[in-house]
């Protein structure tokens, strides 16, 4: 690609951002008809047709969906980076509101704030722990961590944590008397723990996978929770069976104080990623944050 097409693919982000020649041309400081003739020399370069243009709306062909998703990244890691380098000369100060699961605060958010906010005593963090999926810009956060395949569309995401798995314990209590299941069907002969979602108020159904089979299953059982960390205490007081987090099973595992079941079934799947809107111009501090909870595994 030319050096002279980075100007014209930035154009081109703002106008499918937008959905809107007017505002697009508004926030770049220069007039619509200017910024038409660059997106038409853009398409006429890349011989694709980006937008579909309607006397009513603005909106990205399937190729500037594509480009959109793909290179808007990028230049967003590149206004971050620019962003951070504000602390070789000013002491970065703010606040940063994050939406998250407490898993993740306990795992990956919080090892990395304590060093982080003690080296900036300037900036000042919040984090809501919550299961629901929040409109973060709605709700007035800054950035909102999940799990890969449950961001959002139009939202830049960046990984800051490794792949996972869900994996199936029981304490030895609980299997004193009861036989392991050997396969995910098996699961409805035990009693588990359910969890319950706040977003669609439904029971987080449990996942499987192996070699080229997936299998899905309702389980039932005493109690149902709303955050794993009972699903976890349930599990260790002999209550059933739980489908959590390996990193919050682990230590427990290795203790003796769990049983982990199906491990050929747990398969794993993309970890956490802290997303923010694509339009949200980052600050020195919260561009510091980022830099610091970035995986680099």
């Amino acid at each position: 690609m030319l050096r002279e097409n980075a100007n014209d693919l930035l154009a081109f982000l703002a106008v499918a951002r937008e959905r809107s020649f007017t505002k697009a041309a508004a926030k770049m400081g220069v007039s619509q008809s200017a910024l038409s003739h660059t997106i038409r020399g853009l398409e006429a370069r890349l011989g694709l047709r980006l937008l579909t243009r309607t006397t009513r709306s603005v909106s990205p062909t399937e190729a500037g969906q594509r480009l959109m998703e793909t290179v808007g990244p990028h230049f967003e890691e590149i206004e971050i980076e620019l962003a951070a380098l504000n602390d070789l000369r000013d002491t970065p100060a703010g606040n940063i509101r994050i939406n998250a699961m407490d898993h993740a605060l306990e795992y990956i958010l919080w090892p990395v704030l304590k060093p982080f906010l003690a080296k900036y005593p300037d900036i000042s963090v919040e984090v809501c722990c919550d299961y629901s999926f929040v409109d973060i810009a709605a709700q007035g956060f800054d950035a909102g961590v999940r799990l890969g395949e449950d961001v959002a569309q139009g939202m830049i995401a960046t990984r800051i944590g490794p792949d996972m798995r869900m994996v199936v314990v029981g304490s030895p209590a609980y299997f004193a008397d009861r036989k392991i299941p050997l396969t995910p069907r098996a699961l409805t002969e035990h009693q588990c723990n359910n969890l319950r979602l706040p977003t669609n108020g439904g029971l987080y159904v449990w996942e499987f996978k192996k070699a080229d089979e997936s299998l899905n299953v309702r389980v039932s059982g005493q109690v149902t929770f709303n955050g794993v960390y009972q699903l976890l205490n349930a599990a260790l007081d002999g209550f059933g069976l739980s489908y959590i987090p390996e990193d919050l099973a682990a230590p427990h595992v290795a203790a003796g104080k769990l049983v982990q079941v199906l491990e050929d079934w747990c398969a794993p799947f993309t970890g956490f990623h802290l997303y923010y809107p694509s339009r949200r111009l980052a600050s020195p501090a919260f561009a510091l944050l980022l830099n610091a909870l970035r995986y680099k595994g």
